[in-house]
């Protein structure tokens, strides 16, 4: 192997090294508003659900915008919104929503509307209190909430 050869084997690590760290950053935007958006979903009928934890966990494992991260973080970041949430509902959700709208414009903006009415129904209903949360979700994005049916 040459001196040439070694040098670019080890710039292309670099390269990838540097890429897979980038999309960690890219993403935690996105982790941050899942997770704060699930939190205040989870919690508009009074209650986080079992079933609307491991829909959100299982949105998670699959996404490839957040399998980067690590499950762990991202239960730590769901409990993190969840528990402002109940600890002060006005104080919570707002600072929910100020992180929601960081996604204002981008791409990843529908798919986390999706991801909310899936977590929304995944205990079975999709109550009037969960779409009205999706619907300020939706505000808070600059998305019309009749594009899903809200």
């Amino acid at each position: 192997m040459t001196i040439w050869d070694t040098l670019t084997n080890t710039a292309s690590s670099i390269r990838k090294g540097l890429s897979d760290e980038l999309s960690r950053y890219r993403s935690q935007g996105f982790l941050d508003a899942v997770a704060a958006a699930c939190a205040l979903v989870s919690t508009a009928d009074g209650s986080i659900s079992a079933a609307e934890k491991e829909k959100m966990l299982g949105f998670i494992r699959q996404s490839d915008e957040l399998k980067v991260f690590d499950l762990q973080t991202v239960i730590d970041t769901f409990t993190r919104f969840a528990g402002k949430i109940e600890f002060d509902f006005a104080l919570g959700a707002s600072e929910c929503l100020a992180t929601i709208g960081k996604l204002k414009g981008k791409t990843e903006a529908r798919l986390l509307v999706r991801v909310c009415i899936a977590v929304a129904g995944a205990d079975g209903s999709f109550s009037d209190d969960e779409k009205k949360v999706v619907r300020n979700i939706c505000t808070e994005l600059g998305i019309d909430p009749k594009d899903f049916d809200l």
